[in-house]
């Protein structure tokens, strides 16, 4: 798994590149707690180049949104592919994160 960082005004956005899994849930989890301890940003985590999330990853983004929340800041998820969102959708997380469609849509959320 590859995270890219791109920050456009006060969003950060992470584009994840392969798999979210038990093997790499911990990578994850040690290059995103960070940027949230130490930044005031908002965080769109684009999934366009995801190709799989488990359990484990599904709680690394609950442990991020959690932490998000109290620092008042939003994150937001975009471009999931339609069989993860069915993920999102049977673990019940899309009552949780905000799902934008695309990049465009997610930063008109953050408005």
């Amino acid at each position: 798994m590859e995270i890219k960082q791109e920050k456009k005004g006060n969003v950060l956005i992470l584009n994840i590149i392969g798999r979210l899994d038990s093997n790499t849930a911990s990578q994850m989890e040690n290059e995103l707690m960070p940027l949230i301890d130490k930044g005031d940003d908002n965080i769109l985590v684009d999934f366009s180049n995801l190709d799989y999330i488990s359990s484990a990853g599904l709680r690394t983004l609950l442990l991020a949104a959690k932490k998000m929340d109290k620092k008042d800041k939003k994150i937001i998820l975009c471009s999931m592919k339609e069989f993860i969102h069915e993920v999102f959708e049977i673990s019940g997380f899309t009552s949780i994160f905000t799902i934008a469609e695309n990049e465009d849509e997610a930063m008109k959320e953050f408005e």
